[in-house]
């Protein structure tokens, strides 16, 4: 049955605050479908259009919540839906397949008014994990749920449940072939293969409302071939996923290792409260130093300006943002211009 929660999300519009047109704080919403070795040799015109079209409905979605009065919060819990329920990204029904074949996938949601999260890592049967990700937040005392506490909790919530191979995807199971030939584990989607299919390593989404309150969802289906219970960077908060009030919002994508290691989520928006740095100067600053440890991936950023960014060191990221000033939808970078804000 479809969740209660996400009904409440969509029906915010119908209880929307009538005051948007007096705020002083511009709304806005960044997402992200991904970053990795984004050929554009290797996308034929009509995979290109499809991936900007999801992208734009997610973006527009998102963003006409917002502009009716919606929260932040709702907003990137609808568009990351709209992502999760694509098979195009690595992230609910397109989540790549673990070493055993089957599914495993992570989620993470935080307010910036205070601080407040929730996290879901390795569920196998939740149709939208970033609702199950909402639902911790809302309605227990914890942050963090894991795999069958995590699944009784979903049931409990009344979220829609699914069959593991709901999830099953034709070429993901063609890139999880490809890795056990290799005998190894690829080290990240979003390192290996020319196939820009197989790149999309997370979606996500961050927002600012017309309260001027920030939001940060992000949802994944984790590394092709992982094994052993991995759990990346996606509900570890602060690693990428992270929304503070006083100074920015953050959804990352990557080798989610380095975001845990390097933090960098809250490194970024610690960067934009501490030294006074705008959102887009600290998110490039961590993405480079990212690099040069041998991390790759990416972050879309907001502030408390409603000033919207992205910042990634790979070839490409599937991303899109829209504002008062009009919608940007992107997939590919060139070498020296890989920044948009």
């Amino acid at each position: 049955m479809k969740s209660t929660l996400l009904q409440a999300v969509t029906l915010s519009l119908a209880a929307a605050c009538a005051s948007y047109a007096c705020a002083s704080v511009p709304v806005g919403i960044v997402i992200h479908g991904g970053a990795g070795t984004i050929d554009r040799s290797q996308m034929t015109e009509a995979q290109q259009k499809n991936y900007e079209a999801t992208l734009a409905d997610a973006v527009n979605k998102g963003y006409e919540l917002l502009a009716a009065g919606g929260s932040s919060l709702d907003a990137v819990t609808l568009a990351v839906t709209v992502l999760e329920d694509s098979p195009l990204f690595n992230a609910g029904k397109g989540a790549v397949y673990n070493w055993d074949e089957t599914h495993e996938l992570d989620a993470a949601i935080m307010t910036g008014q205070d601080r407040n999260a929730g996290a879901v890592a390795s569920v196998t049967n939740v149709k939208n994990p970033i609702l199950l990700a909402r639902a911790v937040m809302e309605q227990s005392a914890h942050v963090m749920l894991t795999g069958a506490g995590a699944e009784q909790f979903a049931a409990a919530q009344q979220l829609e449940l699914v069959e593991n191979n709901y999830f099953n995807t034709e070429f993901r199971y063609e890139a999880l072939k490809r890795a056990k030939e290799s005998q190894q584990a690829l080290p990240h989607q979003a390192a290996l293969m020319p196939d820009p299919n197989w790149k999309m390593g997370t979606v996500g989404a961050v927002a600012i409302d017309s309260a001027g309150n920030l939001a940060a969802a992000t949802s994944t289906g984790g590394m092709t071939a992982k094994r052993w219970g991995r759990v990346g960077d996606v509900p570890v908060i602060g690693a990428g996923n992270f929304a503070d009030n006083s100074s920015c919002a953050v959804s990352g994508t990557g080798h989610g290792e380095y975001f845990i290691r390097y933090n960098v989520a809250s490194d970024i928006c610690a960067r934009v409260k501490y030294q006074g740095k705008t959102a887009a100067v600290a998110a490039n600053e961590v993405i480079s130093e990212l690099l040069t440890v041998g991390g790759t991936g990416g972050v879309i950023v907001v502030d408390t300006k409603g000033e919207l960014s992205w910042a990634f060191n790979t070839p490409g990221m599937y991303r899109a943002k829209r504002n008062h000033a009009g919608i940007v939808v992107e997939i590919f970078s060139s070498q020296s211009e890989k920044t948009g804000n």
